[in-house]
């Protein structure tokens, strides 16, 4: 199915294939401060997420605990019922929905007699296959390599007997020692390849001159390449899946001889990895050095408040707050026909849709715009306020510029 790491001497991964689509069932705890529909939400994107890496979900288990066990992560009572599953079903994988010590993964292992993903693994897996550039592979083996490190002891030998597939992949052949000083030597290779990438980067950057730079950013799969296409009238990879876009792709744009650059970058989501979002920080450049943010938000999504949250919140860790901005809520057209029935007219629709832009832009302080980029549905509106937006730069950075055009 997919190409996979495989540890087959604890020396080298190596690189195989999978005939047919891994079978997974997922797992997720209820902890105090959670009701069973925050689970289910959890679970609805970690099954996402499995399917965006190739598997299909067969089934779910949760069980609600103060806090998980420290040798099997749930009870024994619900490992006993997993374990009779697994082996009836024909499962190939069992998934946690957070992650795992080398010392869990190991004792599940043994016991399930399956390969055991938590939900770090399973994300840098798909961003091991989407890495297509020497950056994007770098940062993925750093993550990769950050994640192992403190799991070392109690993974080498579970990772001795897997055999390629979800949650192995890799950028490639790479020859690893269980021992934690050759690890740390070889996260800080990474790091010093990765400066130096940076560095041409950083330079590249420069080289495009005085022009004002517009980022897209958002939760992941909100339709960002979509409307990087819609704006720029360009071709950017977009698909229903988790993480089609994982490196940043900048277009130069000109509006009424008004000129710009927009990039599009990688999706944020819950529970994101700390390593990976240190990995991941000088991709986030374009972010960082934009003038101005668009927050493309799915209107349609039960929980697109917290994904807004999730988004700002991995803003401040980079420190990427305070920019002009512009909240775009795309999908409306699925959110009409999710609220809305036949009996609504469409003044009590605008009205109601009104109340709620209103609503919105006093809770996040920011102008917003309802649209649907694949019905093409008020995508004039959102130019004009992001041309209003990019003219004010303009005007209060590069006044000088404005003359010329």
């Amino acid at each position: 199915m997919s190409k996979g790491w495989n540890v087959g001497d604890k020396k080298q991964f190596q690189v195989t294939s999978e005939d047919r689509t891994e079978r997974a069932v997922l797992v997720g705890v209820i902890q105090q401060d959670q009701t069973d529909e925050i689970i289910e939400e959890y679970l609805d994107e970690l099954e996402f997420l499995a399917l965006t890496a190739g598997a299909k979900t067969i089934k779910r288990f949760t069980q609600k605990l103060s806090h998980p066990d420290s040798r099997t992560f749930i009870g024994k009572g619900k490992l006993e019922e997993i374990v009779d599953y697994v082996e009836d079903h024909d499962i190939d994988m069992v998934i946690f929905d957070d992650d795992l010590s080398g010392k869990q993964t190991n004792i599940l292992e043994q016991k399930l007699k399956r390969k055991i993903i938590d939900r770090s693994t399973l994300i840098l897996d798909i961003f091991a296959s989407r890495a297509q550039t020497a950056q994007a592979k770098t940062q993925v083996e750093l993550a990769q390599m950050q994640y192992l490190l403190p799991r070392l002891r109690g993974l080498w030998t579970h990772l001795e007997r897997q055999r390629g597939g979800i949650g192995m992949r890799g950028p490639g052949e790479k020859e690893i020692e269980t021992d934690r000083r050759i690890v740390r030597d070889k996260i800080s290779l990474l790091k010093k390849k990765l400066e130096k990438i940076d560095m041409q980067s950083q330079t590249q950057r420069q080289n495009r001159g005085e022009m004002v730079r517009v980022a897209l950013v958002g939760y992941t799969n909100v339709g960002k390449s979509t409307i990087m296409n819609l704006l720029s009238k360009s071709d950017v990879f977009a698909e229903n899946k988790l993480f089609a876009t994982l490196d940043t792709t900048t277009r130069k744009v000109v509006w009424d001889n008004m000129p710009f650059l927009l990039s599009d970058t990688v999706g944020f989501i819950r529970k994101l990895p700390h390593h990976l979002i240190e990995s991941f920080k000088s991709t986030l450049d374009e972010t960082r050095e934009a003038d101005i943010l668009i927050h493309v938000v799915d209107i349609a999504h039960p929980q697109y408040e917290d994904h807004i949250k999730t988004v700002l919140k991995t803003l401040r860790e980079l420190n990427i707050e305070g920019k002009p901005g512009l909240l775009v809520f795309n999908k409306i057209d699925k959110y009409r026909d999710r609220h809305f029935d036949e009996y609504v007219d469409s003044e009590t629709q605008e009205n109601i849709l009104n109340d709620l832009s209103e609503r919105l832009r006093n809770e996040y302080e920011q102008e917003n715009v309802f649209i649907s980029a694949l019905k093409n549905e008020n995508i004039q509106e959102m130019r004009d306020k992001l041309s209003t937006l990019i003219s004010e730069i303009y005007a209060k950075t590069y006044p000088y510029l404005i003359k010329r055009w």
